[in-house]
């Protein structure tokens, strides 16, 4: 499905990012790659230096789709922040957040799309990939969809394990994992989806939340608010580049545990540090 020009797309993805050009092009090539093709990118630049812009400039001219470029001054870890902003800036009116290390597979849009409904929002997984890996990576292996085939993670040194069923599960098999599988339909940063409006309707972020669980209390509040999730672990998948952590903090953790806390003990909808403050 092809967008006309002028068009509004049918969805608008946001991909969070920060300094990871080498990243960052990987997922932009993958989503050049989608077989559902009415979406736009907004890129949620948390304060990434020039060479960011200037690779996404030069991405415009490679990719079929538009990009629209929100960034922010660097005042350290401050996500929730830029995902409010890029929020704001989407043009349509279903929405998908991942991140700027997550490579989509080819009907990752089709998923999310295909599966949208009013009431809900959709929770994806992802494979994590250690670092030779995500650096072996080329253009080809993703327009050929290498890095998503199991045998070809294996030549490369993938151990076999129970969540390589992420990669190989198809039909309904992949719908009898979503089913069973014993972890929660939450909101994560790396891969969900949903209306604009729900996620308005809880005021989007709390700006309070650095590293460690924002795009969880963002889930918690929804789900309070009466929106339900779907989960789709084993049917909308990305491959998970490597990368460090250095922003994670005891401390950060720790606040935004109690943030959680409460919003799920006094059963909250709206945070006063959002988008409307």
């Amino acid at each position: 499905m092809n967008r006309a020009q002028g068009e509004q797309p049918k969805i608008s993805v946001i991909v969070s990012t920060y300094n990871s050009e080498e990243w960052l092009r990987k997922v932009l090539w993958g989503f050049n790659c989608q077989i559902f093709k009415n979406f736009e990118v907004v890129i949620a630049d948390d304060g990434s230096r020039p060479t960011t812009k200037e690779l996404i400039d030069v991405m415009r001219k490679e990719v079929f789709y538009d990009i629209v470029h929100v960034w922010q001054e660097d005042d350290g870890f401050q996500k929730s922040r830029i995902l409010n902003k890029a929020l704001e800036s989407c043009n349509a009116e279903y929405v998908i957040m991942t991140d700027g290390d997550c490579i989509p597979r080819e009907d990752f849009t089709e998923v999310h799309y295909i599966n949208k409904e009013k009431g809900y929002f959709i929770s994806g997984g992802y494979y994590m990939l250690p670092m030779n890996i995500s650096k072996m990576i080329t253009q080809e292996d993703i327009q050929k969809q290498h890095c998503f085939s199991i045998n070809w993670l294996k030549d490369k040194g993938i151990p076999k394990t129970f969540k390589n069923n992420k990669l190989t599960a198809s039909g309904w098999i992949s719908k009898l994992l979503n089913t069973f599988t014993p972890t929660n339909a939450s909101w994560n940063g790396h891969n969900s989806s949903g209306w604009k409006k729900d996620i308005l309707n809880v005021n989007g972020f709390d700006e309070r939340m650095q590293y460690g669980g924002q795009d969880r209390e963002l889930g918690e509040r929804l789900f309070n608010f009466g929106i339900k999730s779907k989960q789709l672990r084993y049917s909308a998948v990305c491959v998970h580049l490597d990368h460090k952590r250095g922003y994670k903090t005891p401390e950060s953790i720790a606040k935004n545990l109690e943030i959680r806390r409460k919003t799920r003990n006094q059963k909250r909808v709206w945070t006063h540090y959002g988008i409307t403050k």
